[in-house]
């Protein structure tokens, strides 16, 4: 593997604080040197990649994927479109594969992937199939504690946490006993639980429970550990982190002092509204995943898979607007979030979550050769969210290329956002 020289750009590491302008050497896959006008110093068949007005970061590390592609129907999508020829050289799949089909994640998608591929392993039976296309595939009885403990600590090196949903159609149909059921699954595997928050089925036609939305926040609160992942705390969709009344939910503030994260899960739920009460009130998420699949990216639908959700107008899934990991961090940007802050996310904060703190989301000399590298550009743009609220941003991030172990991989997927030029009627 050829050595390459990473010259001129802009490295911000917040593990080990380090932002300014240096030079990256690569050399069997690995850090082999990180300074300043390194140029002199190397041999003379090093490739050097001119990195000036770019960003030059740790490997950027999706926090939500949906990657089990072919297992989980329409829903999941190829890991390396995501993954390397996006800007990003680590995915964790939330909720694709179960106890039960772990095995074919690990040999299909995971090995065979020049993406490096974790997974939080779903607390159901069934995982993800077809995004949670049948919601009753999903009730209490669709849990094996023991199962799926024995398989998550059995496949340490893959599984990173668990994945449950606390969402209005679940608890109309089951109450709490399936978030009771993951929660128990994420103590005896000791692996943080993944929460998705915010509306994910239609309440049920007849038989089923009254719910508040505003209930569910501080029933399931009630029942998690520190480190446990409360997700989509800016989504549009009710029983999350804002309530009917448009207010942050008085238990924010207390489940952060006790010690849970926030994954921002961007997803086509992401709302600039809902972000905007919940970081002026003073809640900061520490990580951030893309959420994408085939229902909110535009790829084609394997054959014989649902044309289409049976209230597909205004299915929670859908999505009109493209996004990736990479334009949800000009999100957040445009949002006000810092940048030294934005990158934490996805990169310390992220590996944090995956228990691999030191070994992912830093340039270490000696480690691994995981880095992304943005263009980092300056004017003005509009971005748009699925509920058609618009903002102006002056800062666009964009995937150049990718070092995953050494390899380059430049951003050529076709599922790519292209950044629109703001007019001058948009305002923020």
């Amino acid at each position: 593997m050829r050595s390459m020289l990473l010259t001129g750009g802009r490295v911000i590491d917040p593990t080990v604080g380090r932002d300014g302008v240096f030079d990256v050497l690569v050399a069997e896959g690995r850090i082999a040197a990180i300074g300043q006008d390194m140029g002199s110093g190397v041999s003379a068949d090093t490739q050097r990649i001119d990195c000036r007005g770019k960003l030059v970061l740790p490997g950027l590390i999706d926090t939500h994927a949906h990657v089990y592609q072919g297992v989980t129907g329409r829903f999941g999508l190829n890991p390396d479109m995501c993954g390397v020829h996006s800007g990003v050289t680590t995915l964790v799949d939330q909720g694709g594969p179960s106890c039960i089909t772990l095995p074919g994640f690990r040999q299909y998608v995971a090995e065979p992937s020049k993406t490096r591929v974790l997974a939080y392993l779903s607390a159901y039976l069934v995982g993800g199939l077809e995004g949670h296309y049948y919601p009753e595939l999903y009730r209490p009885e669709c849990l094996d504690v023991e199962a799926t403990v024995r398989s998550a600590r059995e496949n340490r090196d893959l599984v990173r946490g668990l994945k449950a949903h606390a969402e209005i159609g679940g608890f109309a149909r089951w109450g709490v006993d399936v978030m009771r059921i993951a929660t128990r699954i994420g103590r005896e595997a000791d692996l943080p639980v993944y929460i998705h928050f915010g509306q994910l089925w239609p309440r049920p036609e007849e038989g089923g429970l009254a719910v508040n939305p505003d209930s569910i926040f501080n029933q399931v609160v009630e029942m998690l550990k520190p480190g446990d992942i409360l997700a989509h705390p800016f989504s549009r969709h009710p029983g999350g982190f804002v309530e009917l009344d448009g207010k942050l939910h008085p238990l924010v503030h207390e489940a952060i002092r006790r010690g849970l994260k926030i994954d921002v899960g961007h997803g086509s739920h992401f709302s600039y509204q809902t972000a905007r009460i919940v970081l002026d009130a003073g809640v900061i998420p520490d990580t951030l995943g893309a959420d994408m699949h085939g229902y909110n990216t535009q790829v084609a639908a394997p054959a014989g898979t649902p044309d289409s959700h049976p209230d597909e107008e205004d299915h929670i899934f859908k999505g009109k607007t493209r996004f990736s990991l990479v334009s949800a961090m000009t999100s957040m940007l445009a949002l006000g979030l810092p940048l030294a802050h934005v990158v934490a996310m996805v990169t310390r904060n992220a590996a944090r979550m995956v228990g691999m703190e030191g070994e992912l989301g830093t340039l270490k000399v000696g480690g691994v050769a995981d880095i992304s590298v943005l263009d980092d550009a300056r004017g003005r743009w509009v971005l748009r969210d699925n509920e058609g609220t618009e903002v102006v941003t002056r800062q666009m991030l964009t995937p150049a290329f990718c070092l995953r172990a050494g390899e380059r991989f430049d951003a050529t997927a076709a599922i790519l956002p292209q950044p629109q030029e703001a007019a001058s009627a948009v305002h923020a």
